[in-house]
């Protein structure tokens, strides 16, 4: 494994340092939009910041040109703020993902590529993004999920992380179907809940959740229940939060809160009225429900996250009614986050901190809606790894633009940084994105980098045998799967999106393409 950490920094390195630029000189030389610096006294002076987390988000929103989206309230916030049309995860899994962005850290760096490992077991004192302005005078706080779920990082919070409790179905009916089916599970000696997990025996922090072989119970992939918001957690999630701005503007308390959101992560299931937003007549499948041509098998999934739900089959075709269906469902969750959104920038406008409030909105990875013929996220191509991320800051001098600097998770936690005055911590892999705030349409890095392990959708760290290294250009996305023991690579792809929008045909083998494909290599 580390041989393989140590063959990746060397391929992202030594390809980056073609760039015609240097990344430090870029942001010595463009400090206009920094926050002044950390006085000697306990109270920070930079802004406060809201860090809104949505699951499973993928940028098919209003202010990214998808006019059939009903998003009015993140289009403002990008009308406010920094769009960031290029942004990528490091892996597309919701803890590799999420660790990588608050520890600033790669997945080869956190050995975090699966839902298992907590990043405290490679890197015990890494200080992390909350953690950081915890240690610098903030009141650090997050609701629901920040971390992956079960693993999350005590360190990094002034008071320990919560999530609203909430049924996952409203229907009593799918609610006493799942309960019945799991006890006939049970009874045959099959487990249907995880086993125990690895506690640190001094803190009794999870550092690795169980591996034990279990067979979880789902309903429906998808519900619409005609209830309020706050009946479901993301409901729940935004009240509180909206609780905690209230006390921290109450006590004139600087804050970091970390607001997660669940939805659009399956099922779907959001009130009644955000489905209605969506006529069935007008959701239209994608055109490429097909594999890309060429490509290796090991670059595919069965989309077994999508499976595994009781009302889509467990192998085969799936009826093109119930995926019109799942998509529908999939953009009422993302409708009814978005009036969770509002609530939270209309209660930052009413208590006036909007002018003292950097606001970050991420979605930790995308997500196959049919795409290549997959649904779920859990790969290396554009539609899993490409992220939506918007940020708005007081003060800023080109707000509502839209970049198309390629950018990086990593690159959040320095970003956030300079934005607030506090330091960057020496260990961060990523780069601040402030000069590119300051001027949208300079140049930038030109790269950026993800990964993902083989085999399996939800890989075990114990069991790899492949990682696939992604790397997307301005016209290219290049991947080489190695071998996790030896390095070798044993497959290729290659997207030129100026020819192929859609990335459907792998040229990585096609002879004109042989010094490109040398040069990124």
């Amino acid at each position: 494994m580390f041989c393989q950490a140590g063959r990746f920094a060397a391929w992202r390195h030594a390809f980056l340092a073609i760039a015609p630029f240097c990344f430090l000189a870029l942001i010595s030389a463009d400090a206009a939009f920094a926050a002044p610096a950390e006085t000697a006294a306990d109270r920070p002076t930079g802004p406060n910041v809201l860090f809104i987390a949505v699951d499973d988000l993928r940028p098919e929103l209003g202010c990214y040109g998808h006019d059939y989206m009903h998003t009015p309230n993140i289009d403002r916030l990008a009308a406010q703020g920094t769009l960031f049309n290029r942004a990528y995860c490091q892996q597309a899994l919701c803890n590799p993902s999420r660790a990588s962005l608050m520890t600033g850290l790669r997945p080869d760096s956190t050995e975090v590529h699966d839902l298992r490992r907590h990043f405290r077991l490679a890197v015990p004192d890494v200080v992390t993004l909350a953690q950081h302005f915890k240690q610098h005078g903030y009141h650090a706080q997050a609701i629901s999920k920040i971390y992956h779920a079960g693993l999350e990082d005590p360190a990094s919070w002034n008071v320990p992380q919560m999530r609203p409790q909430a049924p996952i179905y409203i229907d009593p009916k799918i609610r006493e179907d799942i309960r019945k089916r799991r006890e006939a599970l049970e009874s045959q000696g099959i487990a249907t809940t995880r086993g125990p997990d690895r506690k640190d025996p001094v803190t009794g922090m999870t550092l690795e959740l169980s591996t034990r072989k279990r067979t979880p119970v789902h309903g429906p992939s998808w519900e619409a229940p005609d209830v309020a918001d706050n009946v479901l957690t993301d409901g729940k999630t935004a009240d509180r939060i909206i609780e905690l701005m209230r006390e921290c503007k109450a006590e004139n308390k600087p804050f970091f809160l970390g607001c997660g959101f669940l939805k659009p992560h399956l099922p779907f299931v959001a009130p009644k009225r955000y489905f209605d937003l969506y006529p069935l007549e007008d959701v239209k499948l994608p055109d490429n429900r097909f594999n890309p041509k060429n490509v290796p098998q090991m670059a595919l999934h069965n989309s077994g996250e999508f499976r595994v739900y009781s009302d889509i089959p467990d192998e085969g075709p799936i009826p093109d009614d119930r995926l019109r269906d799942a998509l529908r469902a999939y953009r009422a969750c993302v409708s009814y986050i978005d009036a969770q959104v509002g609530r939270l920038l209309d209660e930052l406008d009413r208590l006036g901190l909007r002018e003292d409030t950097v606001v970050v909105l991420w979605g930790d990875h995308g997500w196959h809606l049919g795409e290549q013929d997959l649904w779920g996220k859990m790969t290396n191509f554009e539609i899993a790894t490409r992220v939506p991320m918007i940020i708005s800051a007081p003060g800023q001098s080109h707000a509502g633009v839209k970049t198309d600097a390629l950018s990086e998770f990593v690159d959040i936690y320095p970003t956030l940084c300079e934005l607030c005055g506090l330091p960057t911590p020496e260990h961060l892999e990523g780069t601040s994105l402030v000069p590119v705030m300051n001027s949208p349409d300079r140049t930038w890095k030109n790269a950026a980098f993800s990964q993902y392990p083989r085999p399996g959708n939800f890989p075990l760290e114990s069991r790899i045998q492949h990682m696939g290294y992604s790397m997307r250009t301005d016209r290219y996305r290049y991947t080489q799967w190695r071998d996790w023991k030896t390095g070798e690579v044993v497959a290729r792809e290659l997207y030129d999106y100026q020819d192929d929008p859609e990335g459907n045909v792998n040229v990585a083998d096609d002879p004109k393409n042989a010094e490109l494909v040398k040069q990124l290599a």
